[in-house]
């Protein structure tokens, strides 16, 4: 059943591969004219039909490996992660249809995959599971909350697109700078994910003694070379070197060097294109989206946050303090995943405000979109692997 529902996996992520060519086509290709004389272009079409057969597939896979595994597959960061990527295609699958825009598949699509093979690169061996995730509620709240965040994810999709399309990048400005910020973080991602699969191909580990936050000796492997290493950390293993610096014992080592390898990766693939194209990254994007209606698309963050935020309260507040209460007898204990979650539920709630009573559309509302996200993948990513709490087991 594992197998099967890896399988299906790699299917949705070709499929979404796929959707990503054909909304690219419908976008550069040539159109053809039917019998009325009407310009068409049906690849926009073959992309959402492929969109929705790789949602299938990956509802399918996830199907599978909740009947493998006993419980819902969003106990883990290798779990969750790939099940926001789903839920992002479904929100998009959910979307399209209202606006029928290619340019939101042309940029949803590929921040899916990225998201799902992000997910990929953390260990996808099934763990039984902690008793405080033995009950419905893990699938109740985590699920929910994932729902939500895939929901606001088109929000940042369709901001970003709008950011592209508007802003002047041949002027040196603060708008560019953070825009090209936006555009090195995912490079970025993507430099990591590359370099991850290399170490992993070549069976890179290396192993250290340590003393973790219990003041216990401990043991932990790392999958890419150890710039940061460990508190009193001693390397066992006949692969890997002292690292440069060591980490205090309230920090995962292992997840800052994560993070340094892939701020180091980012740098040389967005460098490289920065310098080999002689323009901002996101400047080449520009030609492709320059008929893109800028109010359909704020309308399309709108709507999705609108949606989404909700769904997002009722998951990641509302039933997230239902469960701290039966798990942990107290339905609020200003743990670091909590605070972030209130955070980020009071940054979108502060959104919707301005956009209502302020008027904020447009490139405002289109900034918001994205630092929102951010604000989720701050705390998906940063809170849940470098910051110790008692969703550490995440």
């Amino acid at each position: 059943m594992f197998e099967l529902s890896s399988t299906l996996l790699y299917i949705a992520f070709g499929l979404y591969l796929a959707s990503t060519i054909f909304f690219t086509v419908s976008i550069t290709g040539k159109k053809f004219k039917n019998k009325a004389g009407e310009e068409q272009n049906k690849a926009g079409l073959l992309g959402y039909l492929s969109a929705i057969v790789a949602l299938i597939a990956a509802i399918a896979y996830f199907i599978t490996r909740w009947m493998a595994t006993g419980h819902a597959p969003v106990s883990n960061m290798y779990e969750y992660t790939i099940a926001l990527g789903i839920a992002m295609s479904l929100a998009f699958v959910i979307m399209y249809p209202m606006y029928k825009n290619n340019y939101l598949g042309l940029f949803t699509m590929p921040v899916v995959m990225l998201i799902i093979a992000y997910g990929s690169m953390f260990p996808g061996e099934a763990q039984p599971l902690i008793p405080a995730l033995q009950t419905n509620w893990l699938f109740i709240h985590v699920i929910t909350t994932a729902i939500g965040q895939g929901i606001l994810a088109i929000g940042f999709a369709a901001g970003v697109l709008y950011l592209v399309r508007m802003i002047d990048f041949t002027k040196a400005s603060k708008k560019v700078k953070g825009i090209e910020f936006i555009m090195f973080t995912l490079l970025a991602t993507v430099a990591y994910i590359a370099i991850g699969m290399g170490f992993n191909a070549a069976g890179y580990t290396a192993t250290f003694d340590y003393v973790n936050e219990f003041g216990e000796e401990a043991a932990i492997d790392y999958y890419l070379p150890p710039l940061v290493g460990p508190n009193e950390g001693e390397l066992v293993s006949e692969q890997g070197f002292n690292p440069i610096i060591n980490m205090p014992e309230f920090v995962r080592s292992d997840d800052v060097n994560t993070v340094v390898w892939s701020i180091i990766g980012g740098l040389f693939l967005y460098g490289g294109l920065r310098f080999g194209f002689r323009k901002p990254v996101a400047g080449l994007l520009q030609p492709l989206v320059r008929n893109v209606n800028p109010q359909t698309v704020d309308e399309i963050s709108y709507r999705a946050i609108a949606i989404g935020f909700p769904v997002f309260t009722l998951g990641g507040l509302i039933f997230a303090m239902i469960w701290a209460q039966i798990a942990w007898t107290r339905f609020w204990g200003w743990d670091p995943k909590e605070v972030w979650a209130l955070i980020t539920f009071l940054f979108y709630a502060v959104y919707l405000h301005l956009r209502l009573s302020r008027g904020w559309q447009g490139e405002k509302s289109a900034w918001l979109c994205v630092i929102g996200f951010a604000l989720i993948m701050f705390n998906l990513i940063f809170v849940n692997l470098i910051i110790a709490g008692l969703h550490s087991y995440a």
